[in-house]
């Protein structure tokens, strides 16, 4: 069975000029994730980033998910300190518990923390679901944030030096295997 998981769908990272783009469109997408997950019974994993200092310290209202993401009290909450959603986490062991081979991704930001639990969970042998139209970052300064979201999209999809590939679907088209 897959688990959704969903990283950093925070606060901090969706508002002001932090804010991934297009982030309503997103949270939408999410949502509807969730609807369907719950629906087929597939566990819920909300990530989130903490940091000891700056705007996501854990218990900070930048931290908090953010209030237009459906409620998730039955989602398992996995913190994290690093872009890396297994490094130091429960998240491997949670994975175990649950019998879940495959991960259903979404969230924020494309570049760091997504792509680096894509490429993580590809090495420890995880079949990974790429929500292409699920996942956000916002404008670098020199890639916007669509150009960014494409590029790590399909970068991730064409890595084929691990056991597993990275498959990409859109929000739309994911239904959970009953």
């Amino acid at each position: 069975m897959p688990a959704l998981v969903i990283i950093d769908v925070q606060r901090g990272l969706c508002r002001d000029a932090a804010a991934a783009d297009p982030i309503d469109a997103v949270i939408g997408r999410i949502n509807l994730l969730v609807a369907r997950a719950r629906a087929a019974a597939v566990p819920l994993i909300v990530v989130q980033h903490h940091e000891p200092d700056g705007p996501l310290r854990a218990g900070s209202d930048d931290w908090q998910p953010d209030p237009r993401l459906t409620p998730l009290p039955d989602a398992l909450l996995v913190p994290k300190h690093t872009p890396d959603s297994f490094h130091g986490t429960a998240l491997g062991a949670i994975l175990t518990r649950l019998g879940s081979a495959e991960l259903v991704l979404c969230g924020l930001q494309t570049e760091y923390c997504v792509d680096t639990t894509a490429r993580r969970a590809l090495a420890l042998g995880y079949g990974v679901t790429l929500v292409g139209d699920a996942h956000a970052t916002a404008d670098n300064g020199i890639l916007t944030a669509a150009q960014i979201v494409a590029h790590h999209t399909l970068t991730l999809s064409r890595i084929d030096s691990f056991a597993r590939r990275v498959t990409v679907c859109a929000a739309a088209a994911w239904r959970p295997a009953r």
